[in-house]
């Protein structure tokens, strides 16, 4: 018999590790080629981790919530000779220990990224800080001494994410003790992990490093949601049913190649804002696990039944977890729609780094008054959120009063030019 250890694949991207959401087998059970192991999760994607041979597994690396670095030892398994010669490149058999007997110590096990302890070691607090002014002033909006922070950048560059490992390493050191706990005080923790804590992870940087400013705007929509009904009564066989998101879709495409602004995303360490001519547009979507973006590509190529049709597909392989990861990343602006639920207000949080959003309410029949008398109309308010930095609220409210301008006489939104 052998043991050997299969380590965390390469997923490529340039990822350098990967949460662990789930375990298939634990110390003890037998394991069959082609078994699924474990999954692991990167950037809302989700791999699967196969076995290569058969044996029986004899520990595991990790717990689930833990991040595991590529290449990092994952699981070790038990089985014949024949069996290692046969594993692939990403199965490696481990140094003979001295005892084969003997199981590594848990202090042997090192997590794939250390926290940073506060405060650092002096050799930091002697030399001054390099950081970006956008890291320094949200440095010095947090009461940040940079002196305090380890930078992990290029020369010692400290970064937005170091700023978040510090915090982290504060809020847990200044805790206060918990309180002894009543009989009728049952709390349960539940652990955040997998989809959820990279959900946690997207809002808390793009709130943190986002200055959002909000725009709300109501539209008549009563002619696109009647044209909308006809389109819908002469769709032929095959064709999806139009909601209006592919609507708001074309409109948005013609409205951004006059304000190219909006259609863009903004790296603030660099300092340099990015515009996209290819018009790349994340549809926030619910699924069982959480929110996921999928990203509709080259929007401004498709046509109405075309962004129609995508929009189901990347909704539908997002909802069962067939979304491969160029689905899930590159949206150059995004929307949000929650269809009956959307409430009459909404703020949405901008889809870092990206510097737009817009998010639809629900629709709603009232009566307008339409100078003679009162009427009832199909209204519907768009909340758009924009990354205040590099989007004036004059320029946002311009944006949304062209998209507006299209959708409430919706024939325009075919016209090209």
């Amino acid at each position: 018999m052998a043991e050997f250890v299969i380590t965390m694949p390469d997923v490529g991207e340039g990822v350098a590790e990967a949460e662990l959401v789930e375990w298939n087998v634990k110390p003890g059970d037998p394991v069959h080629e082609d078994m699924v192991l474990a999954a692991v999760m990167t950037d809302k994607a989700t791999v699967e981790i196969p076995s290569p041979v058969a044996g029986v597994v004899t520990w595991l690396a990790a717990e689930v919530g833990d991040t595991v670095a590529v290449k990092a030892p994952l699981v070790r398994i038990e089985t014949n000779a024949s069996a290692v010669a046969a594993a692939p490149a990403d199965v490696t058999e481990p140094e003979a220990p001295s005892d084969m007997t003997e199981e590594p110590p848990a202090a042997e096990i090192q997590p794939a990224r250390e926290i940073q302890d506060a405060p650092p070691s002096s050799e930091v607090e002697h030399h001054k800080p390099l950081a970006s002014p956008a890291v320094r002033q949200r440095a010095d909006d947090l009461d940040i001494d940079l002196g305090q922070v380890r930078g992990t950048g290029p020369d010692g560059h400290i970064t937005h994410a170091d700023l978040d490992t510090f915090l982290t390493a504060r809020s847990q050191s200044e805790r206060p003790a918990a309180p002894i706990a009543s009989r009728d005080s049952a709390v349960e923790e539940v652990k955040v992990t997998g989809l959820r804590r990279k959900i946690a992870e997207k809002m808390t940087l793009s709130v943190s490093r986002i200055p959002h400013i909000t725009y709300v705007e109501e539209i008549d929509v009563t002619d696109l949601e009647d044209l909308r009904t006809t389109m819908n009564g002469n769709r032929r066989s095959g064709q999806p049913k139009l909601t209006i998101l592919p609507f708001l879709m074309r409109a948005l495409v013609k409205t951004v190649a006059d304000h190219p602004g909006m259609n863009a995303t903004f790296d603030d360490e660099k300092g340099v804002v990015s515009h996209y001519e290819a018009v790349h547009i994340g549809i926030a979507t619910q699924t069982p696990t959480g929110l996921m973006v999928p990203v509709v590509r080259h929007t401004e190529a498709l046509g109405l039944w075309d962004c129609a049709a995508e929009v189901m597909r990347v909704a539908e392989a997002s909802r069962t977890g067939a979304a491969q990861r160029d689905e899930l990343t590159g949206s150059t602006i995004t929307i949000s729609s929650l269809g009956p639920l959307g409430g009459i207000v909404s703020t949405p949080i901008i889809n870092h780094p990206e510097v737009a959003i817009i998010g639809v309410n629900k629709i709603v029949t009232r009566p307008v008054w339409d100078g003679s008398g009162f009427v009832p109309r199909k209204m519907m308010n768009l909340s758009s959120s924009f990354d205040h930095r590099v989007v004036d609220g004059w320029d946002a409210a311009v944006f949304i009063q062209a998209i507006k301008a299209l959708l409430e006489k919706p024939a325009l939104i075919f016209i090209d030019g």
